[in-house]
């Protein structure tokens, strides 16, 4: 797994994502692939992964681990069944920017929506504002389309700045997250068979996917071959039984 990858396989590229546009998985693909993408907003990780045999994109941006919150088991549990290879890599800073109509102040807004997750990154901004009401959402690029499309200057919403722009919103605080040192990895999904011509040879990363036997001793003796080898190991996760 590599963050270069073929600029020739660039052009004219159909990239799938969960979330809507504006959404912070469209900024991480843009950021991976570049500007002439085109991006597929799907609503769910399910629909996102059937994205490309449905004929529909080209490629998959998903996420899979967060400095904050961890790894993102859903879309590991979905690449284990599909037929997708990992081609790229890409992090992405997480910044909040509260979001409203324009001609909003801070002194209008009574409500707050965004992604649970993103609500409950903002813990400090909201002590400082206790009286706004936090109201839980799908997603947080959604949030935004809503508040906008009210047309109520007491709503508003925590997103991306990427959504600010596309639903022509204001932003009345900026980087409002708990922590500076939050980011997000997301990985660059192809079909198996066309892995191969995405790679290049500053490739150096490459991620597994095992079964163990269920006894004593087959984790270590699966990951002593590294050890003696000289490869380091970033990550390890484990699955259900």
């Amino acid at each position: 797994m590599t963050t270069t990858i073929a600029t020739t396989n660039r052009k004219h590229m159909r990239v799938a994502f969960q979330g809507e546009p504006g959404a912070f998985s469209e900024a991480a693909a843009i950021q991976l692939v570049g500007e002439s993408i085109t991006t597929v907003p799907r609503a769910t990780f399910e629909g996102m992964f059937r994205s490309i045999a449905e004929g529909a994109a080209d490629a998959i941006l998903a996420p899979v681990e967060n400095s904050l919150a961890g790894s993102v088991l859903r879309v590991f549990d979905l690449l284990l069944e599909s037929r997708l290879a990992i081609v790229a890599e890409t992090i992405l800073p997480i910044e909040m920017q509260l979001i409203a109509l324009p001609g909003a102040s801070l002194d209008d807004i009574r409500s707050v929506a965004s992604h649970p997750m993103a609500l409950a990154q903002c813990e400090r901004f909201f002590a400082a504002h206790s009286k706004w009401k936090r109201v839980p959402a799908e997603d947080t690029a959604g949030s935004v389309r809503e508040a906008i499309s009210a047309g109520d200057k007491s709503r508003a919403a925590i997103a991306a700045r990427r959504a600010a722009e596309h639903y022509h919103g204001v932003i009345l605080a900026e980087r409002i997250q708990d922590n500076a040192e939050n980011f997000t990895r997301f990985v660059l999904l192809v079909p198996e068979k066309e892995a191969a011509s995405w790679l290049t040879r500053e490739a150096r990363k490459t991620s597994l996917a095992m079964r163990l036997a269920h006894r004593p001793g087959a984790l270590l003796a699966s990951l002593e071959p590294f050890a003696k080898h000289g490869v380091n190991l970033l990550k390890i996760e484990s699955r259900p039984i």
